[in-house]
């Protein structure tokens, strides 16, 4: 029975303590302007790589130094959901800039086979990573602290921070972002 307690009494303080680290971790923000996601020890973003729904990866590292759209998603998020065709259309509007276009991917918070039957029904023309459940994570270090679904994070082609936005977004407001970027004064 000692021996039951005291397993019961480790357990306990290590979730408490996993329990802390993440209300610490969730309440991070980076500051506007700053890199993202800040050194974490971990790597960067850039080091990142998802598998993709269709096979082959998509590394992060291949799209750095051109602004990037990233959408965290979900199947099961009926806001995800309805703005993946506007996401789609910004990005067929941006990839026919070419170079001087804006780069967007989405990254799955989502268990592959949900993925891969929600695409099939619904493609897009942008890269989607399986980023899985471990996608909250990166997503609060791009400054979602709640968490919530869906989260749309900009980085400019020096990988800053410029636009955020939990909840779903649209074509309106991603041109404006757009033009916001265009005519921002670059150092």
């Amino acid at each position: 029975m000692q021996r039951r307690t005291w397993m019961l009494l480790a357990g306990g303080t290590a979730l408490a303590s996993a329990g802390a680290g993440l209300w610490w971790r969730s309440t991070r923000q980076p500051a506007p302007g700053t890199a993202a996601p800040p050194e974490d020890g971990a790597g960067t973003l850039w080091s990142m790589q998802f598998d993709r729904p269709e096979g082959g990866s998509l590394a992060l590292a291949a799209l750095r130094g051109r602004p990037l759209l990233i959408n965290f998603w979900a199947t099961w998020c009926p806001p995800c959901i309805k703005e993946m065709p506007e996401l789609d259309a910004f990005a067929k509007e941006q990839a026919a800039l070419g170079p001087a276009g804006w780069q967007v991917i989405g990254l799955a918070v989502d268990g592959p086979t949900p993925v891969r039957e929600f695409l099939a029904r619904t493609p897009v023309s942008f890269p989607v990573g399986l980023a899985g459940f471990g996608g909250t994570e990166l997503a609060r270090s791009l400054g979602n602290g709640g968490g919530g679904l869906p989260f749309t994070v900009v980085l400019d082609a020096r990988g800053e921070v410029i636009h955020r936005k939990l909840g779903a977004t649209d074509l309106k407001e991603m041109k404006d972002w757009r033009r916001q970027d265009a005519s921002s004064p670059r150092s």
